[in-house]
């Protein structure tokens, strides 16, 4: 692990005691370096507030359904810590009720719904290759969304 991910939690910790000795996750966005640094960049810029994990990628890495109150450092695809991160909500929701709204908040593209839904479904596809698991309308989609609590 990088060291700023370290140092940017003790950062943070310093200021807020009550914080947990611990983030609960520490990932890059995405699952490539151009998508993951620009993901990254939209953070820390203010446009990027959220982001959606299906619950099936979730279960393949063995990873826990993020819930409201988790602290999180955000890094780019080299591992440097960007940003810490609170979740301030996760909706579970299929695939096909993912709205605008969320597709706005998430940051990413053109804002749109009709950009988020092709640009993901990409990425699920790409993710849950060969698992098993079926990348359609009724694909279970973790929205989370979260503020910035610190940035690097």
């Amino acid at each position: 692990m990088d060291s700023s991910v370290s140092s940017l939690w003790q950062r943070y910790r310093d200021t807020n005691p009550s914080a947990p000795a611990e983030a609960s996750a520490v990932f890059h966005f995405c699952d490539n370096q151009e998508d993951a640094d620009i993901c990254a960049d939209l953070v820390a810029a203010g446009r990027k507030r959220a982001t959606a994990s299906s619950l099936a990628e979730l279960e393949n890495a063995g990873l826990p359904l993020p819930k409201a109150g988790d602290y999180s450092i955000i890094t780019g695809w080299n591992g440097e810590a960007r940003a810490v991160i609170r979740t301030t909500s996760v909706d579970i929701r299929r695939f096909a009720d993912v709205d605008a709204d969320f597709a706005r908040t998430e940051g990413e593209g053109d804002l749109t719904l009709e950009w988020w839904r092709a640009a993901h479904r990409a990425y699920y596809e790409r993710v849950l290759a060969g698992s098993g698991y079926t990348v359609d309308d009724d694909l279970l989609i973790a929205c989370e969304r979260f503020e910035v609590v610190l940035l690097a």
